[in-house]
């Protein structure tokens, strides 16, 4: 049977039970008398229905898309058990044998594609916990090597080796600490002075509304995963509330406001540390010149757009399909870059991911935060060839249909990392970074510095 066939049938079909229904009407009892008297009695008068007269009303029959309109019931349509699901509407029908045997095959790719992907995750997560375990065990080498002069990773290849595995998590908080230092020489009683002045301003109404608002709403959207800074039951949200306006007080000095991204920052800085030290870790964290610059607002426009071009020529050397279709779809890095460096990849990277990522970046310094970009990429490039542009942004703000679709087919959670969704984890993004050893070169990052900052 083939379309037309169908909706012929369908309608034949409803014609039928259409004129049962009306004969059957016709012949009850009492059905003409009830209709002759509807004309002889008074009817209530309604300000939006009108009143029926004595005729029959006319019948409208439906129009051919309405009577095919999806069905609500549990099985399939007519429509739906002839209409092809593996070929397009507008090419001609195939035969139906062809046609159960290529929806067999789709069945069973799907099916092998589900398996493959499940044992890829389940050997990611046995790497994973390998490598905590690793971790767990080279604490003694950690407290024996590295705690009493963590300077040593820079003259020891195997220590900086094992610091790249990441930080055992009972010693992170005094090795950030450590390694960040305090190049701003902030007094320890810092932050009591500035959360003063901002509670202050708070009480008396001066501290800006706006600002205020800014702050609320990146703090309702942090890490919503880990619910630890939901505002009024989150047990750190209090404190991040308060990092937070300690920190807007502090840069007001210098004139400069809240940048949106900044909450994400403190947050990961207060799972680890209380407020006080961990103010401190993150005004010096943040003055970092690549980070400065990205929070610096319009006063820091040059040194940003200097770093775009620095990071299009990195891109165009290690990947330079990449840069060949950006370019071409005029897609520059301020369309994604700002979204990943302002909150130092807590918004699109697994939490433990970005934990690893910030043990090296407070190790290795601004450099890193590029190859971290890079390596990002590098994950997503079978997805980065859309021959739309709207279709790249939306893949680069990790907004794709279809991935979303398939993590909520799949009972995905979608409050992590924005790209959980495409796969990337803490493994994969490993194996892009150790990848790139063959032609990332710390030079060619010093000599684009030169060239695009010489006053740094």
């Amino acid at each position: 049977m083939n379309i037309r066939e169908a909706h012929q049938s369908v309608s034949q079909e409803e014609l039928r039970i259409r004129n049962s229904l009306s004969s059957a009407s016709a012949s009850a009892p009492g059905a003409s008398t009830s209709h002759m008297s509807t004309s002889s009695l008074p009817l209530p008068t309604s300000h939006s229905l009108p009143t029926p007269s004595g005729s029959r009303p006319s019948v409208t029959l439906p129009s051919n898309a309405q009577r095919h309109r999806i069905a609500r019931s549990l099985g399939p349509s007519a429509l739906d058990k002839v209409v092809s699901k593996t070929r397009p509407s507008f090419l001609p029908p195939k035969d139906r044998l062809e046609d159960r045997k290529h929806m067999a095959d789709w069945e069973k790719m799907m099916k092998y594609s589900r398996a493959a992907e499940e044992k890829r995750r389940t050997a990611l997560q046995e790497r994973r916990f390998a490598r905590e375990r690793k971790i767990e065990e080279s604490i003694a080498i950690w407290e024996r090597e590295i705690v009493p002069d963590w300077t040593v990773v820079n003259r020891n290849p195997a220590l900086r080796k094992l610091w790249w595995q990441g930080i055992p998590t009972k010693l992170r908080a005094s090795m950030w600490q450590k390694a960040i230092g305090n190049s701003l020489v902030l007094g320890k009683d810092v932050y009591k002075t500035c959360l003063a002045r901002a509670k202050r301003a708070l009480a008396s109404g001066t501290f800006p509304t706006t600002v205020l608002g800014m702050l609320e709403e990146d703090i309702a959207s942090t890490l919503p995963a880990l619910h630890l800074f939901a505002p009024e039951t989150g047990p750190l949200y209090q404190d991040l509330k308060d990092m937070l306006c300690a920190w807007v007080v502090s840069r007001s000095d210098e004139g400069l406001g809240y940048v949106s991204g900044a909450a994400r920052v403190a947050a990961m800085v207060l799972i680890n540390m209380p407020p006080a030290p961990g103010f401190i870790l993150m005004r010096n964290l943040l003055e970092r010149h690549c980070l400065r610059s990205f929070y610096g607002g319009l006063a820091s426009k040059d040194e940003v757009e200097a770093y775009y071009r620095m990071f299009d020529t990195l891109l165009a050397d290690g990947m330079p399909k990449i840069y060949f279709n950006f370019k071409q779809h005029q897609i520059s890095p301020a369309a994604y870059l700002p979204e990943w460096l302002i909150p130092l990849f807590l918004d699109h990277l697994p939490f433990e991911a970005c934990a690893r990522l910030w043990d090296i970046l407070i190790l290795e310094g601004d450099s890193f935060l590029y190859r971290a970009a890079l390596a990002i990429l590098a994950v997503l490039e079978p997805r980065l060839f859309f021959p739309d542009k709207r279709e790249l942004l939306e893949l680069l703000r990790g907004e794709n249909k279809a991935a979303l679709d398939v993590a909520k087919r799949d009972g995905r959670p979608l409050n992590g990392g924005k790209y959980e969704i495409y796969g990337v984890d803490e493994e994969t993004l490993w194996e892009r970074l150790d990848a790139m050893d063959d032609w990332w070169r710390e030079s060619t990052w010093t000599r684009l510095l030169q060239r695009e900052l010489p006053d740094l």
